[in-house]
């Protein structure tokens, strides 16, 4: 049995290659040429190097591959549309899709997004009956998941045994690449002052997302989408959580609402003028005011799936940063 799993570096796909390693299943990895293999080092997985937009390499990477794990795609949280984002996300993923279906692939597992539904008003639950629909999505994130989802359940009505899932706001350890929610839990560990914007959303620890996704392969129905969601919580309280952890006595500074949109319009213009990875913008302020009130019921009864506590979670993460940044520091006096 061989796994193929692209975007095996990033935060969801390291720790599904540790799991599929720790199952004693085979597993391949589809890397980009020079890209920093820091988060599956020492593993016991067979490198491949290509591109998901490359259709020629993936028919290498697929050859003799039973089950396709396809996670490789830029997360954005800016406004707004962005080509080199629909080029990966969606070109990308019509790529493998067909060289995967060409390939005769037992299984493909397709790592959507909740980003992928059209938004919701309050008091509606959102589940896998509402519908995917790229023209109601106002980044370009949300609209390339919407688009590829799409293109995917096209692909299943002709023969191709995929399944889609699409997790919540991903949080947990092995957060290697440094995404903007463990960023933030990593800066509220560690500095006495925390800024806050009010809001709420729902987090799922990588590792049940893991858990969800071979479910899916396992018992998943092909053209069927799962919700991989976790927990709903406001930000404040997410603080408050982090902050007992770690036994801190930092404090918050509340922004207001209109202040953070008025310095995020002008912090995107920030960050595309300096190519640095924001921290706030328009989009994710608009995310946290949604309804994010979330189903996984279907996965649940069609595929077992089950979430562990936001507690656990939070504090394991908070275990995983710390020991990182000792790590980081450690080698840096080395040096």
């Amino acid at each position: 049995m061989l796994n193929l799993v692209t975007g095996g570096t990033g935060h969801i796909g390291n720790v599904l290659i540790k799991e599929l390693l720790r199952r004693n299943e085979k597993v391949r990895a589809l890397i980009l040429p020079n890209e920093d293999l820091t988060p599956i080092q020492d593993l016991d997985v067979e490198i491949v190097y290509g591109n998901v937009c490359d259709y020629e390499s993936l028919l290498h990477a697929l050859d003799g591959v039973d089950y396709v794990y396809h996670l490789a795609g830029i997360i954005s949280i800016m406004s707004g549309s962005d080509p080199i984002v629909q080029e990966v996300n969606v070109t990308g993923t019509e790529n493998i899709v067909r060289a995967a279906h060409e390939s005769g692939v037992k299984k493909f597992v397709y790592t959507s997004s909740i980003h992928a539904f059209k938004r919701m008003p309050h008091g509606i639950t959102i589940d896998e009956e509402i519908p995917i629909d790229p023209k109601e999505n106002m980044a370009a994130y949300d609209h390339s998941k919407a688009e590829a989802t799409l293109a995917v359940i096209a692909e299943t009505k002709k023969g191709f045994p995929a399944v889609i899932v699409c997790p919540t706001g991903v949080i947990g350890p092995f957060d290697y690449k440094k995404s903007e929610l463990g960023s933030l839990v990593d800066g509220w560990s560690s500095k006495s002052l925390n800024f806050l914007i009010d809001g709420e959303y729902d987090f799922v620890d990588v590792r049940d997302v893991v858990q969800g996704m071979i479910k899916a392969r396992e018992r998943g129905r092909v053209g069927q989408i799962y919700i991989l969601s976790g927990h709903l919580i406001r930000v404040i309280d997410l603080w408050r959580l982090v902050k007992e952890l770690v036994q801190s006595r930092a404090y918050q500074i509340n922004i207001p609402l209109r202040l953070a949109k008025f310095v995020a319009r002008f912090a995107e213009k920030y960050f595309v003028l300096t190519h640095t990875k924001p921290s706030l913008t328009a989009y994710s302020i608009e995310t946290l005011q949604t309804n994010a009130v979330i189903s996984n019921a279907k996965a649940a009864s069609e595929l077992g799936y089950s979430t562990r506590s936001i507690r656990e979670t939070i504090q394991d993460t908070i275990q995983w940063w710390q020991d990182a940044n000792r790590a980081s520091r450690a080698k840096g006096r080395s040096r």
